[in-house]
């Protein structure tokens, strides 16, 4: 059986890699190189994530084991302690936020007393209208208006309150009251996956990404443009390529527009999904512990810095500034002046596609586009394939189950 994978990103990699052991796998990308948002350049010495900051760690076992034992050894990686903070009324206190308090304390006791009583006196009866909702029943008012919601706006570039909940499990350490109670009286600290995280001794991404595309068959500077299902049932692409089976990676709003006969109603859905892009910028710093920085003000259109130099071993004083949305390299220059942590800038960049937005239209467009290509017989994955807010681990968790699902179908249907 050979079949197509459409975008050489993690997820289209890590697919590939699993199913070539059994079948025929080409794999199609747009750019002269594979890898996707997580792939790095080389800026002055420096291996930049142009497209937010990756690294890796998981809560799931087969993945860790597909990671170190297929790709690149355990060994080959030093491992990381995160060291997060964020600017908060012109101090910096460690993240997560609730788990700060006695921190906030030290500079300002009225509102650590009020985030307090509001924390404990939160009533969470897990029914939601949107994402302020959310935060306002987890966290309490002062929490959400002075953090969650005025980050969560410029992340998002969209107010909570139009958006979803459908992103935030795993994605923030969620207290109960009897932990945060203990955030005041000890040291209590989150326990997400990234706590701690893996980074390549060689301080560049692109040496996992390399070691996973190695042996596939990938064809780069591939536009896709058409993609039609023939008489015989086989995928014909940009009339040229022939596949008994596709998976896609590609943006789930763009898919369907490439696929011969989508119907209006489906087009239409696809339209409705939204997206941010992101624009970055590499600095040379005066240096830092840390390894990130969340910024909520609101004159400061940085929603983050990554201190990517502290990924590094040795480390070394680079940081990454990031903001929702396209902006100048002048724009960014300017507001970085801003910051005397922020020397001297090294490089610059626009994204693409970098994070899903969950807005109102979410989950019936996702739903409506999904099952139709279900129909079809396209398989989806990834980030953008599946339209959802992937870590690295994840979008490899999910090219793993995927493999497992169409081994067992096929071989099955072989067996017949």
């Amino acid at each position: 059986m050979k079949i197509g994978v459409l975008g050489a990103g993690i997820s289209g990699l890590s697919i590939a890699r699993l199913l070539s052991k059994q079948y025929d796998v080409e794999l199609l990308e747009r750019e002269a190189i594979h890898g996707g948002i997580a792939r790095t350049r080389d800026a002055q010495g420096i291996s930049y994530h142009v497209t937010g900051g990756h690294c890796f760690n998981t809560k799931y076992p087969d993945v860790l084991d597909f990671v170190f034992k297929e790709i690149l050894p355990e060994h080959q990686w030093h491992k990381i302690q995160r060291r997060a903070t964020i600017k908060f009324d012109n101090t910096e206190v460690t993240y997560p936020i609730e788990y700060a308090v006695k921190q906030i304390n030290e500079f300002d006791n009225d509102l650590a007393i009020a985030i307090t009583k509001d924390f404990l006196a939160s009533e969470d009866d897990n029914n939601y209208r949107n994402l302020e909702d959310w935060f306002r029943k987890k966290f309490g008012n002062t929490l959400a208006d002075l953090y969650f919601i005025p980050y969560n706006t410029k992340i998002w570039n969209c107010k909570p309150a139009d958006m979803c909940v459908d992103w935030v499990e795993g994605k923030l350490p969620i207290p109960d009251k009897k932990s945060f109670f203990k955030g005041l009286v000890s040291n209590e600290n989150d326990n997400m996956p990234h706590s701690t995280f893996y980074y390549p001794n060689t301080n560049n991404q692109n040496t996992f990404i390399d070691n996973l595309a190695k042996g596939l068959k990938i064809t780069t500077n591939y536009n896709i443009k058409s993609i039609v299902k023939n008489t015989t049932g086989q995928w014909i692409v940009n009339d040229d390529k022939r596949y008994d089976l596709i998976i896609s990676t590609l943006p789930l709003n763009v898919l369907p527009s490439l696929i011969h006969g989508t119907n209006e109603e489906i087009l239409n859905e696809a339209g409705k999904l939204k997206y941010n892009k992101v624009t970055t910028m590499l600095w040379e710093t005066t240096g830092t512990q840390n390894t990130w920085t969340y910024i909520p003000e609101a004159d400061n259109f940085f929603h983050r810095y990554i201190h990517i130099g502290n990924f590094f071993r040795p480390a070394a004083n680079y940081s990454i500034t990031e903001v929702v949305g396209e902006k100048t390299y002048d724009e960014m220059l300017q507001n970085g002046k801003k910051d005397p942590f922020l020397i001297r800038p090294v490089d610059y960049h626009v994204s693409d596609h970098a994070y899903v937005v969950f807005d109102e239209n979410y989950t019936a467009s996702t739903s409506a586009i999904k099952n139709y290509l279900n129909n079809l017989g396209i398989y989806t994955l990834g980030r953008f394939g599946e339209w959802q807010y992937y870590n690295m681990d994840v979008c490899i968790k999910s090219s793993i189950d995927l493999a497992a699902t169409i081994e067992k179908e096929y071989s099955f249907a072989l067996a017949m």
